[in-house]
């Protein structure tokens, strides 16, 4: 007989924890749960208090992030032997409940082959390091646009000429943003000493420069109170993937978010290190630019990864699962 699968408090602590250990822009996890116990259904709300009203006015970085959140839940949920049905932006009257996981196992069928992502929760970080030249296999390649699609979202490949010019808007976006003072102030409240709490970018995480100046990494010169590191030499040759949806709502950055998180979770599984590479989706006409031409459906740029072999990137501090839950 098959063990009744019960929606109690340490099972919740597991899904909530494996949830905020997703990625959000400057860490700012966006995101609050609340559990149903008689319905065994788990809400996901956006934190509207962690927002970046500069950076983000439209939410789209938010809704990216509680989407990430939202599929790390799924595979912990998953992990525990459920079923986790999904539905996005379930309540039109509550604009900050933006996802609900039913619980609803234990599956009838057979779960769809593919590995289990479970383990790749905690290992996943992002690394602002640089990658070495070894090229990733195409065939690790092919199962990361298929992770992709499995969420609704596709996953492009850029060669080097396309990436070169993906790479020449997020430089530009970059370079707007250094020399935009509301930004840098905004950026600023997120940049943390370690054992400062739970949220934001610790100094030590930021990673380098290029010493080469051909990766756009964020620059945070002039912010870190003298934590800055010395640059380095980046890959010459960098692997990018532009993450893409064929819509552009919210429920779409939902979608996104999802499929990003399965992508990196995959990537981390197979010993790869990802850092993203935002800048150019934060304005709106550089974020147009972005879209591959060969794309016929999937033509709403949402990411750009980088990603690679290399450092595993510091882990960066997450709040506790009793804090994130209400």
């Amino acid at each position: 007989m098959q063990k009744e699968l019960i929606l109690d408090a340490t099972v919740l602590e597991t899904l909530v924890s494996a949830a905020v250990a997703a990625p959000s822009i400057h860490n700012t996890q966006p995101w609050r749960f609340h559990a149903d116990e008689d319905t065994r259904t788990v809400e996901v709300h956006a934190d509207l208090r962690r927002a970046l009203p500069i950076t983000d006015p439209a939410g789209r970085a938010l809704h990216l992030s509680v989407g990430a959140a939202v599929l790390n839940l799924r595979v912990a949920a998953a992990h525990l032997g459920w079923d986790p049905v999904l539905h996005l932006l379930p309540t039109a009257s509550d604009p900050v409940l933006l996802a609900s996981v039913r619980l609803a196992g234990p599956p009838r069928t057979p779960p769809a082959p593919g590995p289990d992502l479970y383990a790749s929760i905690g290992l996943r970080h992002s690394s602002r390091h640089p990658f070495t030249d070894q090229p990733v296999p195409d065939t690790v390649l092919d199962e990361l646009v298929e992770a992709a699609r499995t969420e609704g979202a596709g996953l492009t490949r850029p060669g080097a000429t396309e990436s070169a010019r993906l790479l020449a808007l997020t430089a530009d976006a970059e370079l707007r943003r250094t020399m935009d003072p509301a930004r840098l102030a905004e950026t600023r409240l997120w940049l943390t000493d370690s054992n400062e709490g739970p949220f934001g970018i610790p100094y030590d995480a930021l990673g380098p420069g290029d010493a080469g100046g051909r990766m756009p990494v964020r620059d945070f010169t002039g912010l870190e109170r003298g934590h800055h590191q010395p640059p380095e030499r980046f890959e010459e040759h960098p692997r990018l993937l532009l993450l893409s949806t064929r819509n552009d709502h919210p429920a779409d950055w939902l979608r996104a978010g999802q499929a990003l998180e399965r992508v990196l979770l995959l990537a981390t599984l197979h010993g790869l290190r990802a850092s993203m590479l935002y800048q150019a989706l934060e304005w709106d006409d550089l974020r147009w630019l972005l879209r591959d031409p060969s794309m016929a459906g999937e033509s709403e740029p949402q990411m750009l990864l980088r990603i690679g072999y290399g450092l595993e990137g510091p882990a960066t501090p997450r709040r506790p699962a009793n804090d994130a839950t209400f």
